[in-house]
């Protein structure tokens, strides 16, 4: 089913993308029921509301149960049947093809990042192992453990943002404040050479006065001397 599912809905219809037919298997294996229900539940109320996913819901439940009635009514007496129970075989190693070429395809499709190639890898090696020496594992605990997983590393990967951010925003105001400092020190400095710029000035006013004075006074000198010769 997962085969068929995916050629009619991805790949004819184009009603979904790959990754989120990814997802509704996730969904549909994890939920009760069988995956073919749920996912036409899933992409009927995608297409049409509450209305598209009863109907498609019933449009995949009500050919089977007529079928399967069917055959119930003659189960026994196809049974019987030589050539219907060799049919049967080799039904049985087709459906084993296609589950494994749904995988292979959604293997080829699935991200390759380390958290997927891990949990993969540890999924298939325990099935091996549990299978092989009997132990009883029910399926529904690896689903468990591979969503509260996912939950971690989703949370675990927004923490990560928030604290880089946060490191962010802490060197941006250690970063203000540096400049903040740097300003303040040039504002010393400017002010300290404005005070000596000043003095500076003071002084040199000074000198002048001074200069100007002794002058004066150069000057003054040789008038008195000649009034006191004249005097003489």
């Amino acid at each position: 089913m997962i085969a068929i599912i995916e050629r009619e809905l991805v790949e004819r219809k184009k009603w979904i993308e790959h990754d989120e037919f990814m997802d509704i298997i996730a969904i549909a294996e994890s939920s009760p029921g069988p995956i073919a229900i749920n996912s036409a539940t899933y992409v009927g109320y995608k297409r049409g509301g509450v209305l598209g996913s009863f109907f498609s819901t019933l449009g995949v439940v009500l050919p089977s149960f007529i079928i399967i009635f069917i055959i119930s009514l003659f189960f026994d007496q196809f049974l019987s049947l030589t050539y219907v129970n060799y049919a049967f075989r080799g039904i049985q190693a087709c459906v084993i093809f296609l589950i494994a070429s749904a995988g292979i395809k959604m293997v080829k499709h699935l991200k390759a990042n380390f958290f997927n190639i891990f949990l993969m890898s540890a999924t298939v090696i325990l099935m091996t192992a549990f299978t092989l020496f009997s132990v009883n594992f029910s399926t529904i605990f690896y689903i468990l453990i591979g969503g509260g997983l996912g939950v971690f590393l989703y949370l675990f990967s927004i923490m990560r943002k928030k604290l880089s951010k946060g490191g962010e925003i802490n060197t941006d105001r250690s970063f203000d404040g540096d400049n903040k400092s740097v300003n303040e020190c040039n504002s010393e400095t400017v002010a300290e050479t404005d005070t000596v710029n000043v003095k500076s000035e003071k002084e040199e006013k000074t000198e002048n006065s001074d200069c100007k004075n002794n002058a004066h006074s150069a000057a003054a000198e040789p008038d008195e001397k000649g009034k006191e010769d004249k005097n003489v």
